[in-house]
């Protein structure tokens, strides 16, 4: 898959993959100093100015893969900016190009009501000049210019916010994350051409618990279908996963069935009480409601997630047990820091984290049978937008509820979630509940994503459809997980 950031995500694979293998050997805190030496050796710079700036980004990034802020600044946020990083993107968003030849006209001067143009005499040319301590992005001067010598530049990390939590600072022109906005999404991190935006891990914590001799249980997500091509299954997570030290794995398909049944139930309730209500197993869309619509707050699902059932599942069955949830997603890491949900994740790897946790042993995933089955095609979808959705109506339909008078909005991506909220916030919104999934084409397409929706489709297809035709009751009947404690706290 083509991206904004491969030489970023290679270096960084690079750096998960090494810190581990020191950690696997138990050399992490007498060796983690020598890593960006030995990654970049020099004498020439491989991505920036000096090797220097490097070794310096490396060190950040390296604190990051540990679970420490880059900087000296502390903060509880997974999503961070990496100082060494950021480079000298435009502060301003308007500016005039060099195509500018100072016409007589002045349409851009004549238009900005702020006093952010003027006429200037540039190495000899008459030319417009914007002033960006002045301007306030009103666009007016791009829009009126008869030559259209004036563009709109947006910093890429900022346009890939869908919450406006970038802003950058006027003196050194670094990024900064509004931690008071940020849902954690984690799509400005591979937005960015610099790599200059990261996230915390607990790849270190994970290992450190496997070698200390706890018993880690790995949860899988459904989205993970697809993602590495058509060979390479649950079960060769499994494999892999066990070779690593790993207790056993179970897929998070289980905990979608078992999300799907309870939220069945409370939309049902609802519905005949008038009331409306909102999926809660995207985090990052559960933190857009928090943060940025909190009197809806009262709407949002008290189910818990699928990540949060399998693993109160567990720890029912062996209290003492260490979760540990692997998924594309960056916002699970927030949901997993929530106290207030009682018996959630221990810890959440992304695809990428989990795969160079793994190489750092030298274990790689390996094609597998895909003969264990532990999720209904309603559970194993659940990774899809629009597949929430379909899985409660199939469990109203086993319990024999009319649903036919029930609306859901299904809210593909960011923009589509705002809208929705927006008109539920104003009491305008028709539809009885809303899906919302911060990620277009739901889960599958998560920050830690593998390919995109397009090329997983056909793998993701194929083998979701080898899975039998169990319905979602019947699947948590097989799987004798029918009296997990479904909703929060």
């Amino acid at each position: 898959m083509v991206t904004n950031d491969r030489t970023t995500s290679d270096i960084t694979k690079k750096i998960f993959r090494e810190v581990a293998r020191l950690t696997w050997n138990g050399e992490l805190e007498s060796k983690k100093e020598l890593l960006p030496e030995e990654i970049i050796p020099g004498p020439l710079p491989q991505f920036r100015c000096c090797i220097y700036r490097e070794r310096e980004i490396i060190r950040q990034r390296v604190r990051l893969v540990r679970g420490l802020c880059p900087g000296k600044t502390d903060s509880p946020n997974i999503v961070q900016v990496i100082p060494a990083a950021c480079d000298d993107c435009a502060i301003s968003s308007y500016s005039v190009t060099d195509n500018c030849h100072g016409c007589l006209g002045h349409a851009c001067y004549e238009s900005c009501r702020f006093g952010a143009v003027s006429i200037v005499r540039d190495h000899g040319r008459i030319r417009a000049h914007i002033d960006p301590q002045k301007c306030r992005e009103c666009g007016m001067c791009a829009k009126n210019c008869p030559y259209q010598v004036i563009v709109h530049q947006v910093r890429p990390c900022k346009q890939a916010c869908p919450v406006g939590a970038i802003t950058m600072d006027e003196e050194t022109g670094l990024c900064q994350i509004d931690e008071t906005k940020c849902i954690q999404c984690g799509h400005c991190i591979h937005a960015c051409p610099f790599g200059a935006l990261g996230a915390k891990t607990f790849l270190v914590d994970v290992i450190q618990m496997i070698r200390a001799g706890r018993k880690v249980y790995a949860m899988v997500a459904p989205a993970v279908e697809g993602q590495f091509g058509p060979d390479i299954t649950p079960d060769s997570w499994r494999e892999a996963l066990k070779k690593a030290g790993f207790a056993d794995m179970i897929e998070v398909a289980l905990g979608g069935d078992l999300t799907a049944a309870a939220e069945a139930d409370e939309w049902a309730e609802a519905y005949a009480q008038g009331e409306k209500k909102t999926t809660s197993c995207c985090p990052a869309f559960v933190n857009m409601i928090r943060k940025h619509f909190p009197t809806l707050s009262g709407n949002i699902s008290t189910t818990v997630s699928p990540m949060c059932a399998v693993s109160r599942m567990i720890k029912e069955q062996e209290p003492d047990a260490v979760t540990v949830f692997i998924g594309p997603c960056q916002a699970k890491k927030s949901e997993a820091l929530d106290i207030s949900i009682s018996g959630n994740a221990d810890y959440v790897l992304t695809f990428d984290e989990a795969v160079e946790m793994l190489r750092g042993k030298d274990i790689e995933l390996e094609p597998a049978a895909d003969y264990t089955q532990q999720g209904s095609s309603y559970g194993k979808r659940f990774g899809n937008s629009a597949g929430v959705t379909a899985a409660v109506m199939q469990c109203l339909k086993e319990q024999n509820v009319d649903a036919s008078n029930i609306a859901v909005k299904v809210c593909n991506g960011a923009l589509e979630c705002k809208n929705a909220l927006t008109l539920m916030k104003l009491g305008r919104l028709p539809e009885n509940f809303m899906e919302g999934m911060i990620c277009e084409g739901g889960c599958v397409s998560g920050p830690s994503r593998q390919k995109g929706l397009t090329e997983l489709k056909k793998d993701r297809d194929a083998m979701i459809g080898r899975a039998d035709a169990r319905g979602v009751h019947e699947n948590l009947k097989l799987m004798n997980a029918e009296q997990v404690p479904m909703h929060r706290d």
